[in-house]
């Protein structure tokens, strides 16, 4: 059964639809695909959501340090596979999932234990002060709240032009770091944007928790990750090339698609 209506997007048209109908496209066509990964990043982030409990289930700041940094070395591999798997649908890279999946984690391991490793201790300083703010006597003062937010959004946008540089590009830290930089002053509104579509995904799922906790294997990391860059990814293609980069460097994974006069005069001719 699909996802959505094979009627509503225009499969084998010849041209990579954009918009609402290319959405639906993918997720009809990688649900199965997005939910597989899925479990296996929640797998991955485990240790570090275990330990990050247990430092403010106790409001130890010495428990929560070292589950992070643990926890980090198998949650950032994951999480990477993660960005591979919907980078890797957003171009219509061919390829089962679990080969696409064991050569992400082949190719991409190394390098993402680090930010792995940063991206679980500010995540989990941001829970462990979200939950001393609400067991807290009286709430914190408007400046403190103002300053805690703008934390997790600028922590939110950074990431989600990093993540995917490390699985597309063989390039340093510091120009990884450059690029982000740059990215957010050019096309900062939309940037801002997504982090915010981002951060209220996740505001919800931590607010009702424990009942959201039933959604994380089924929408979990996978449809905000998909949703965030389906928004940027064009933007991100435009600066980047990614497409035309991967092109030459691995022809195989090259997705053809008829340009407008082909399509016109194909159309034409069927009648």
């Amino acid at each position: 059964m699909s996802l959505f209506s094979r009627n509503f997007s225009k499969h084998g048209d010849g041209r990579r639809l954009r918009g609402l109908p290319r959405y639906t496209e993918l997720l009809d066509r990688d649900f199965k695909r997005f939910l597989l990964v899925n479990l296996l990043t929640l797998f991955g982030f485990l240790p570090f959501l275990g330990g990050t409990l247990a430092a403010i289930l106790s409001s130890s700041m010495l428990l929560l340090i070292p589950a992070c940094i643990l926890g980090g070395i198998l949650a950032g591999p994951g999480l990477a596979c993660m960005y591979d798997a919907v980078l890797r649908s957003l171009r219509d890279a061919p390829g089962t999932w679990f080969c696409n999946y064991r050569r992400a984690w082949k190719q991409n391991w190394r390098q993402s234990i680090l930010p792995g490793i940063l991206f679980c201790l500010l995540l989990g300083f941001y829970l462990f002060m979200l939950m001393m703010f609400w067991q807290a006597p009286s709430l914190p003062g408007f400046g403190t709240v103002a300053l805690y937010l703008l934390g997790i959004v600028m922590f939110t946008m950074f990431f989600s032009l990093y993540w995917p540089q490390l699985v597309l590009f063989e390039q340093s830290g510091k120009q990884t770091l450059k690029n982000c930089l740059l990215f957010i002053l050019r096309f900062f509104w939309k940037t801002l944007g997504c982090a915010l579509v981002q951060v209220f995904y996740w505001a919800v799922l931590v607010l009702f928790l424990p009942w959201s906790a039933i959604l994380l294997p089924l929408t979990g990391f996978w449809l905000i990750v998909f949703t965030a860059n389906f928004l940027l990814y064009g933007t991100f293609d435009e600066c980047f090339h990614v497409e035309e980069q991967i092109a030459q460097a691995f022809p195989e994974q090259r997705a053809v698609y008829e340009d407008d006069e082909a399509w016109l005069k194909r159309k034409q001719a069927e009648g």
